[in-house]
């Protein structure tokens, strides 16, 4: 409303001057003597600038004629665009004006201007492709989702330009939370381009969300395919998604595909211990232990973990305690000095009633490494040689506050996991959790199933948070199992 009152008085100003501007040249009494030739004019101040318009209007159509024929001159010697650009000129050169400023106000920022900017050019050229694409952007930053919408929908008529239109168009479903539809939209525009990488990414990440995970496996074959993956990286990637689609499988009671596929995510990452797992396991269920063994062990090769030892000892479920000792000396000489090798060293020996030699197994563990496992452990041990109840308790109090030892954490936002996932379900990273050291140990621990695992068993999770009430809850476990402790796990 000011801007319009500020247009309004400037006018009125500017025609007041123009009149007070003529009455002073009529009131002058001036004239203007002009000789053409032998003929001589005398003009007043009012004829002088009438006559000197039209001697500028003049020069100017005489330029205009003058082009006019240069074009008509080409056009007969084979240019068949030349007398249309010589029309077209004017136009296009505003135009051309107006799509500048338009990418100039794009790149400072203002939406709103660069949509107006560049609807003019798009009236004054006759380049849709390129105005519709800049109006499209523009809209876009500014947040005009349907102008958006409808300059992209324009664009997919044009080979040209559907691939920025249906991405354009994606980014759109994304903002407005249709997932699937963004989803589709994604999948569409990686057909166009199967190598472009944001594509490729973007994809991927909605398939993983959606728990698509056959087709998850797809677009990351293609990202291996364009180069964007290393071989080995695409491998372990391609085994985690296999064993989330095995998980799925079996969740639907598809058990014999569900195991297949967990045998492929092992096949394809053999050091994976998710896979090796659920392959040891699915080999089992086939009948096929040696097969689980070799698996179990190529796993422990790569790194030692209590949920090895646990697929490990499930192969022959029935064995006694010196039975399974002799059979995981295969693996336990595989890493000796690992602390998981110490720790499991000492469950068999307590499991077989050798305490002096679990003592010596564990070693300065409790000193140098004190974890609630091993502590846990130590106190296994007093117990079985028939120490006072208060060493036992003393122990168990320790295990209360120390730390968990390794976990699965994520890399990203360090969260801890009580169990292994494909994606973390703190930040939503794929690929993520690492079996490390937590940087702080409270919380979930991922090893509280696996305490003892083949002597007492999972012991029951404390009521509350005192230290005295939980020492009561473990020592009490360890007298229900007794000093012999012969569970198997």
């Amino acid at each position: 409303m000011f801007w319009t009152l500020i247009k309004i008085l400037l006018f009125v100003a500017i025609v007041l001057g123009l009149a007070y501007g003529a009455g002073m040249l009529m009131d002058s009494n001036q004239t203007v003597g002009l000789q053409i030739l032998d003929m001589e004019f005398v003009l007043g101040p009012i004829q002088a600038l009438i006559a000197l318009g039209v001697f500028i209007f003049a020069l100017w159509l005489a330029l205009k004629l003058i082009g006019l024929a240069v074009a008509v001159l080409r056009f007969m010697n084979g240019d068949e665009t030349a007398v249309r650009r010589f029309f077209m000129r004017n136009r296009e050169k505003r135009g051309l004006d107006a799509l500048l400023s338009a990418m100039i106000a794009q790149a400072e920022g203002d939406g709103k201007l660069a949509i107006v900017k560049a609807e003019k050019a798009d009236k004054l050229l006759n380049r849709p492709l390129m105005t519709k694409l800049l109006v499209a952007q523009a809209a876009e930053m500014k947040g005009n989702r349907t102008l958006a919408e409808e300059s992209y929908k324009a664009l997919l008529s044009d080979n040209r330009s559907r691939f920025v239109a249906v991405q354009g168009l994606m980014r759109g479903r994304l903002e407005a939370g249709d997932k699937d539809k963004a989803r589709a939209l994604a999948a569409k525009a990686l057909e166009m381009q199967p190598a472009h990488e944001i594509t490729q990414n973007t994809l991927l990440q909605l398939q993983t969300e959606a728990e698509d995970w056959s087709g998850a496996r797809k677009t990351l074959l293609t990202k291996k395919s364009s180069g964007h993956l290393p071989r080995d990286v695409w491998r372990r990637r391609d085994a985690l998604l296999a064993l989330q689609d095995a998980d799925k499988l079996a969740a639907t009671g598809e058990l014999n595909r569900a195991r297949e596929a967990s045998i492929e995510a092992n096949r394809l990452s053999p050091d994976l211990i998710p896979a090796a797992v659920a392959a040891a396991q699915a080999l089992v269920a086939q009948g096929k232990g040696s097969y689980a063994t070799k698996v179990i062990k190529k796993a422990w090769k790569s790194q030692p973990h209590p949920e090895l030892a646990a697929a490990f000892a499930a192969i022959e479920p029935d064995e006694t305690p010196t039975q399974r000792r002799a059979r995981f000396e295969k693996i336990l000489r595989m890493h000796p000095d690992a602390d998981e090798t110490k720790l499991l060293r000492a469950e068999l020996l307590i499991a077989a009633e050798d305490f002096p030699d679990a003592r010596r197994a564990l070693g300065d563990m409790c000193d140098r490494n004190p974890t609630v496992r091993a502590l846990t452990i130590m106190a296994a041990i007093e117990r079985g040689e028939g120490a006072d109840d208060a060493v036992v308790r003393g122990w168990l109090a320790r295990a209360l506050t120390a730390k968990r030892g390794p976990q699965w954490v994520c890399a990203n936002c360090q969260h801890v996991h009580a169990s292994w996932l494909a994606i973390c379900d703190n930040c939503g990273a794929f690929d993520t959790l690492e079996w490390r050291e937590a940087p702080d140990s409270s919380g979930p621990s991922a090893t509280q199933t696996e305490l003892l695992p083949l002597i007492v068993g999972s012991l029951p999770k404390p009521a509350d948070d005192r230290a005295d009430a939980d020492a009561d809850v473990l020592e009490g476990d360890l007298d229900e199992t007794g000093t012999n402790g012969k569970n198997s796990a």
